[in-house]
C-alpha cells in the first residue's frame, strides 16, 4: 500500500485551479490517454511576462491530479524565465512528497509546463517537435530525465550488462520503473544479445556453462517481467535439471506463486535453455 502526504491528499479531494482559460496565452500537454495519463494546462500572461493565471484539465490517478493543482498554485505570480527553472523534484518537494510508484505524475506536469512554455516562446511549440523528431534525444526515463543517447553510451562506456547496471550509471528506471522494458530493449540491442535462442551447442553445455545460462535467462528475462509488479526472484541451486529459486517481493506470498513457477519461470527456462528443466520452489 502506498503512503501518500496530507497535502497530496487534500488536493485530490479539493483539487484548486481545474478548468480552462479561454484565449490563453500559452497551453501545453503532456502524457497520454492510452498510456492512463494525461494533463493539459492553461497559462495567463501578462505584458511583463508574469504568470497571472493557470488552471488544467487532467486525467489520471489522485497523485496526477494533486500534481497538476500543486504545480498551477507554484507558477502564478512568476515570471516565464522563474517557471523554467521548476523541476519535477520541486513539485514532489511541495506535495510532501509522492511513492517512488507515482514519481512520473510531477514529471509529467513539469513537461506540460514546459510544452506551454515553449508554446509562449514561439507561438506553436515548433522548436519541441523539432526536438522529439530527433531520436538521440528521445527521453526513455522521465523521472530523471535520461534520454536514449545517455544510456547507450553509458552501455558502451561502462561495459553494462544487467538493468541495475543501467540504473547505478545514469539513474534511468530508479524511480517509477515504467521504463525498464525499454532500457531491456536497449540492453540487449547494444549488446547484442539473443537470450531465448538455443543453439545446437546448448545440447551439450557443460554443468558450468548450463547454470550461467539458466541464471542469465532469470536475470534478464524473468526477474525484469516479475519487477513490473514488485515481485522478484532468486537462484538458490541447480542440481542436473531440478532449478531452485525462491520467489522474493509481492510474489513471495502472492496465491498464485505455484502458478508463476511453472506457468512463467520454468516456461521461460525450457524455451531459452533446456526443455528438461523442472524449476522447484527453494
Amino acid at each position: 500500500m502506498w503512503e501518500y502526504s496530507d497535502k497530496v491528499k487534500e488536493l485530490y479531494k479539493n483539487p484548486k485551479n481545474v478548468g480552462s482559460i479561454e484565449n490563453a496565452d500559452a497551453i501545453g500537454e503532456a502524457g497520454s490517454l492510452s498510456c492512463g495519463d494525461a494533463l493539459k494546462i492553461y497559462l495567463k500572461i501578462d505584458e511583463n511576462n508574469v504568470i497571472t493565471d493557470a488552471k488544467f484539465q487532467t486525467f489520471g490517478c489522485g497523485s496526477a491530479v494533486a500534481a497538476s493543482s500543486i504545480l498551477t498554485e507554484m507558477v502564478v505570480g512568476k515570471t516565464v524565465e522563474e517557471a523554467k527553472k521548476i523541476t519535477n523534484k520541486q513539485i514532489v518537494e511541495e506535495l510532501g512528497g509522492l511513492p517512488a510508484e507515482k514519481i512520473h505524475c510531477s514529471v509529467m506536469g513539469y513537461e506540460a509546463l514546459e510544452d506551454a512554455l515553449k508554446d509562449y516562446d514561439t507561438g506553436n511549440g515548433d522548436a519541441k517537435k523539432e526536438i522529439k523528431k530527433d531520436p538521440s534525444n528521445k527521453i526513455i526515463c522521465h523521472c530523471f530525465d535520461v534520454s536514449e543517447k545517455d544510456i547507450v553510451k553509458a552501455i558502451k562506456e561502462k561495459g553494462i550488462t544487467t538493468l541495475e547496471g543501467i540504473t547505478e550509471a545514469t539513474y534511468a528506471g530508479g524511480a517509477c520503473g515504467r521504463c525498464k522494458e525499454q532500457l531491456q530493449n536497449i540492453l540487449d540491442e547494444v549488446n547484442g544479445e539473443k537470450i531465448c535462442e538455443k543453439t545446437p551447442s546448448q545440447s551439450i553445455m557443460s554443468e558450468a556453462q548450463f547454470v550461467l545460462a539458466v541464471n542469465k535467462v532469470i536475470e534478464k528475462v524473468i526477474a525484469s517481467e516479475l519487477s513490473k509488479d514488485s515481485g522478484g526472484i532468486e537462484l538458490i541451486d541447480v542440481k542436473d535439471k531440478d532449478v531452485y529459486v525462491k520467489l522474493t517481493g509481492a510474489c513471495e506470498h502472492c496465491p498464485r506463486s505455484h502458478d508463476t513457477l511453472k506457468n512463467f519461470v520454468q516456461a521461460q527456462l525450457r524455451e531459452c535453455v533446456d526443455e528438461a528443466i523442472n524449476v522447484i520452489e527453494a
